[in-house]
């Protein structure tokens, strides 16, 4: 468990675990990848806390993102930038949370973060990683609202194809989890991977880390790269 507190004189340290993101296409086997991390993680000791985004059911942008799918607000699913902001105010309003679960464990998970605002509004807007779309993204989330900066952003790479396979054998699995238009959009998916690429290529906020998606993952080899980087706190 990290160090809660150490005192030196009148100054108060505080060391913080290392917020891993998990990025990639729907479908991936992002919370697979998830899973396996941390009970690797947890085998060996150390204490582990978890994040999803969206937030659906938790936070109220989040569900309004549900909705705008759902074409329960008119036209602001067209918008990529309001859907952008609404994502965005979803990991703003989780940002305390993020912090304390920082202060107590030595590793905090988080399946989809900044990044995937980035990519897939890039996508839609058919611009890449060094467009204005993801740089607004960075503006809004990183310098605006200064969300925490992931330790290391890992990149679960598969090709679409692949990834709409698993999405659709989860969505029959998965009642609940049906896939909206966008996830469904083959040529959008496309698109976003090349931007994911492009991100991880040019470190895009902080150190990133490409896993092969289609073979089978080496847990303890990716816990060993994310233990590697040093903590941003």
């Amino acid at each position: 468990m990290p160090e809660a507190a150490a005192r030196d004189g009148k100054t108060r340290v505080v060391t913080v675990g290392r917020l891993i993101a998990i990025e990639g296409l729907d479908g991936a086997g992002k919370r697979t990848l998830v899973d396996g991390l941390a009970a690797e993680l947890d085998r060996r000791g150390h204490s582990v806390a978890r994040a999803a985004f969206p937030r659906y059911g938790a936070d109220v942008h989040a569900d309004l993102v549900a909705e705008a799918l759902r074409a329960d607000h008119g036209d602001l699913a067209e918008s990529v930038h309001g859907m952008a902001v609404l994502y965005a105010l979803d990991r703003r309003s989780a940002t305390d949370a993020l912090r304390a679960d920082l202060r107590v464990h030595d590793v905090v998970l988080v399946d989809r973060y900044v990044a995937s605002n980035a990519a897939y509004g890039a996508a839609r807007l058919h611009q890449g990683a060094d467009g204005d779309f993801v740089a607004w993204v960075r503006e809004l989330e990183i310098e605006r609202f200064a969300l925490p900066r992931p330790d290391l952003q890992i990149l679960l790479r598969v090709p679409t194809e692949v990834a709409a396979d698993r999405a659709e054998s989860r969505e029959r699995a998965e009642v609940e989890r049906r896939r909206d238009r966008f996830e469904t959009d083959s040529p959008l998916q496309q698109r976003c991977a090349e931007v994911y690429t492009e991100l991880a290529e040019t470190a895009w906020w902080s150190p990133w880390h490409v896993v092969d998606g289609v073979e089978r993952v080496d847990f303890g080899a990716v816990v060993d790269k994310s233990l590697a980087q040093p903590t941003s706190g």
